[in-house]
């Protein structure tokens, strides 16, 4: 679904769905990177936009690519945390789970966590609180992953949903790429179009 179930911000609404109350500000945030096939041309496409993204960031990748990970920040970027080894919360033992997330931590200095796949327990949410300030997750979600849609399907999602306060997600991941190449461009065009701004989560 492109856009989350109303039954589920019902039910966890101490989650971050959106920032309803930021002006003429959207919000633009990747998960699962960084990788050194994709996150670079993200990163240099928002400098031709003057955007600034949140990427939730899984932490093997951080230790593979430090270097990338601290040009992220270094272009004023945000960074949360996605998990070291993008480890779902239904089916994991619950342990192992929040033992990953510790271990991101290590290498991911941020107040912000987003939950791989948006699945976590309710339960959970007491949990991360001391460790995370917000526990983010969107009401656009781009599906730039899903290779039965075509780039111009990824943008017509994003395009539908997209407004004031908008958390938008896309991927820097090869399993993204293509998508990803042709909507992040067109959604960034459109976002000045708008009179918007692309900021940060803070």
């Amino acid at each position: 679904m492109v856009r989350p179930p109303i039954l589920a911000k019902y039910l966890m609404p101490q989650l971050t769905w959106c920032c309803s109350n930021s002006g003429s500000n959207v919000f633009l945030s990747f998960d699962d990177g960084p990788i050194p096939e994709v996150t670079p041309w993200v990163l240099d496409e928002a400098d031709k936009w003057g955007a600034k993204l949140t990427f939730f960031c899984v932490g093997e990748n951080v230790c593979r690519y430090p270097e990338l990970y601290q040009e992220i920040i270094k272009r004023g970027h945000r960074v949360g945390n996605h998990t070291y080894n993008h480890l779902k919360a239904w089916g994991t033992n619950k342990k192992t789970y929040f033992d990953n997330i510790n271990k991101a931590s290590e290498v991911i200095e941020s107040n912000l966590f987003r939950p791989p796949h948006g699945l976590i327990y309710p339960w959970y949410i007491a949990k991360l609180r001391p460790n995370f300030d917000k526990i983010v997750m969107w009401d656009v979600l781009s599906k730039d992953y899903d290779n039965n849609l075509s780039g111009s399907q990824v943008f017509a999602n994003v395009k539908r949903y997209l407004r004031p306060g908008s958390i938008v997600v896309f991927h820097d991941s090869l399993k993204a790429e293509k998508n990803m190449k042709y909507a992040f461009p067109k959604t960034l065009e459109m976002i000045a179009q708008m009179g918007l701004t692309t900021r940060v989560i803070e």
